[in-house]
């Protein structure tokens, strides 16, 4: 599919002040204007209640900016450059008299790029106040994660969008989609016959995708609390990651094409109910322990923390595809907070061959995978078999990587943050890399029925110390199936 161009706009930041915009979004348009991806008449705008001078916001953003663009990435031309593109806007989001001083400001010509890093509670009034004063019919929108609590809040923030912009010019961020490793997912499948014509349940015993992070709350108690795990990335970046890898061929690479497949596989997950939760389903809470030999506090002992609560900061579970290609494959789901690493993999794992020739005491090493890593270095390693080297070896086995790390096999090539990518990718006007209303409401009801599932159970979350893989019962889940978590060490 070939690449559209990008044409010019104006970039609106709602919550332009934001640790979002601060930290992740000024820093992407940054290195995308480095790149000459940015036409000369671009603007960025951030918008925020904040009523100072905008000259001293703007002084903000560039130290901000200086800050988390990496030294070496930092060039002065191009930072002059991209600050001269930006203006500050005070306003209300509330407030209707905002909207009219922000059409005035973008003219009547400018296509418009408006950016949500709000909550999701103010979606519905952004976008009225866009329409009330013209501007939602050449405005695209970008809608962060979380969109709502549960399936009932979810539908009422995308019907508030829906009511002023179509599907085809809401863009929903899903910020894993946008990472190299997951895009190059489409095509270690689709262009590669050795992988596709053995991805089904006659070939892969297992599939495990764990995303663990080292750190805690981060000073979000207040979001974190009334969300836990399970809202926070199971919803969204592991089910969007479980998708991509169990869906069948889309017809060609169109976005709708591409997001039917993954609904698909939504729609074939497998309920969990009440009487299965405590086979496939392990929620745990960290208390406190060690963290690359420093001590870090329980959950409960964060600042602002509430003693009493049962939020979950830890999940892994057992899911199940009712379909063709998967039925009988487990899918091992695992994430949590305070882990001993910063770490997002995909493990497949292939069956053993049906016939084994060998030595017996060697069995045990017949298991081939391929690793796809995410984070911290992106990568594909596919685990196989050789013969050890040595006269004295005769056909003793070893298990090596064939592997490619994208540092060191594109040392000339930097590799883009999912921000720059996603944001590009919106001003193209391309939505293959973005969630539709239908998938996001499909996750919900799938993880719907697991929290109704917990509050009818009534169990507290299990105690994991932070810098471990957290509850026992999260490696209980899946040695009752004869395995272990690749890796744990």
């Amino acid at each position: 599919m070939a690449s559209q161009p990008v044409e010019s706009c104006t970039l609106a930041l709602f919550g332009g002040l934001g640790d979002l915009a601060l930290r992740k979004l000024f820093p992407a348009l940054y290195q995308l204007d480095r790149a000459g991806l940015l036409p000369a008449e671009t603007r960025v705008l951030a918008l925020a209640r904040e009523n100072d001078e905008p000259v001293a916001h703007l002084a903000a953003i560039g130290e901000h900016l200086r800050r988390h663009v990496p030294v070496r990435e930092q060039e002065e031309a191009v930072m002059q450059r991209f600050l001269a593109r930006l203006d500050y806007l005070s306003m209300d989001f509330l407030e209707a008299d905002g909207y009219a001083v922000l059409a005035d400001k973008i003219g009547p010509a400018s296509r418009l790029i408006a950016y949500f890093a709000t909550p999701a509670s103010v979606y519905g009034a952004i976008c009225a106040g866009l329409a009330a004063t013209g501007l939602a019919e050449r405005t695209r929108v970008v809608l962060e994660k979380p969109i709502g609590h549960d399936l009932a809040s979810s539908r009422a923030v995308n019907d508030a969008v829906a009511a002023h912009f179509p599907e085809n010019r809401t863009y929903r961020i899903d910020h894993y989609l946008g990472k190299e490793t997951v895009q190059n997912l489409i095509a270690l499948r689709f262009a590669n016959s050795l992988f596709e014509t053995q991805w089904n349940q006659n070939h892969i015993s297992h599939v495990e995708i764990t995303v663990a992070e080292q750190v805690g709350i981060e000073g979000r108690w207040g979001y974190f609390d009334q969300a836990g795990q399970l809202r926070d990335m199971i919803q969204n970046h592991l089910l969007q990651l479980l998708c991509l890898i169990a869906m069948d061929p889309p017809s060609d690479l169109s976005a709708d094409s591409i997001r039917d497949e993954k609904v698909k596989v939504l729609k074939a997950l497998a309920p969990i109910g009440v009487e299965q939760l405590s086979q496939q389903v392990v929620r745990g809470q960290y208390v406190a322990g060690n963290i690359l030999g420093k001590s870090v506090p329980g959950y409960l002992e964060e600042d602002n923390a509430n003693a009493q609560s049962d939020t979950e900061t830890f999940v892994a579970l057992r899911a199940e595809i009712r379909n063709w290609r998967w039925a009988g494959v487990p899918f091992y789901l695992r994430t949590g907070k305070r882990m001993p690493q910063k770490l997002s993999q995909i493990v497949i794992h292939f069956k053993e061959p049906p016939h084994y020739i060998f030595a017996p005491e060697q069995r045990p090493l017949i298991s081939n995978r391929l690793i796809i890593r995410l984070q911290p270095d992106e990568g594909i390693s596919l685990q196989v078999m050789t013969k050890d080297q040595g006269l004295d070896k005769g056909m003793q086995l070893r298990s090596g990587p064939l592997q490619l790390s994208f540092s060191d096999t594109y040392r000339s090539a930097r590799i883009p943050d999912a921000y720059e990518r996603l944001l590009l990718e919106v001003m193209k006007g391309n939505q293959n890399l973005f969630v539709r209303k239908d998938e996001i409401e499909y996750a919900w009801k799938w993880c719907d029925q697991l929290i109704a599932g917990w509050q009818q159970q009534g169990d507290a979350p299990k105690p994991y110390a932070a810098g471990t893989w957290g509850p026992v019962a999260s490696i209980a889940l899946i040695t009752r199936d004869g395995r272990s978590w690749y890796g744990d060490l």
